[in-house]
């Protein structure tokens, strides 16, 4: 999409496809963050607790949004990106588990693009993760990125 095509993308909403979260996905997290908190990574504690089986780090989700953006295939991008970068949040809401074995997917939806200077444009996305089977999505973010043409 061109700049003007991205500015009408405003307000529309797409789906990504379903992506597991895998036990080894959570170790390793743990390992790369130096979380080890029993309920990431032991299932036999965690069965004692109210999640009954082991769940995602909160930030594990929220580092998912990449992933679960190059897997929604009606995901508004721009026309000739050489690079991409984080900007930040503006909010992060952490509402249910993500327990291991599960799946979930991002409902996104563009709320803001804007050039900011020549060649280096800035989007804000709202993006919902929903995890497969539970009414309760598991983690609401409205997420900026900056990407540079």
């Amino acid at each position: 999409m061109n700049a003007d095509e991205m500015k009408a993308a405003i307000g529309k909403e797409s789906v990504s496809d379903w992506v597991e979260v895998t036990q080894e996905m959570i170790n390793k997290f743990a390992d790369a963050t130096g979380d080890h908190q029993f309920i990431h990574i032991d299932p036999v504690r965690a069965k004692e607790t109210p999640f009954g089986t082991t769940i995602a780090h909160g930030f594990l989700t929220l580092s998912l949004l990449p992933l679960l953006s190059a897997k929604n295939p009606n995901m508004p991008r721009l026309d000739g990106v050489k690079m991409g970068v984080n900007y930040g949040g503006n909010k992060v809401r952490f509402l249910a588990p993500v327990p291991s074995g599960s799946k979930v997917r991002g409902r996104s939806k563009l709320t803001e693009f804007e050039e900011k200077r020549p060649g280096q444009y800035q989007f804000t996305t709202e993006t919902t993760v929903e995890i497969e089977g539970s009414e309760k999505p598991a983690m609401i973010a409205e997420w900026i990125t900056q990407v540079f043409a």
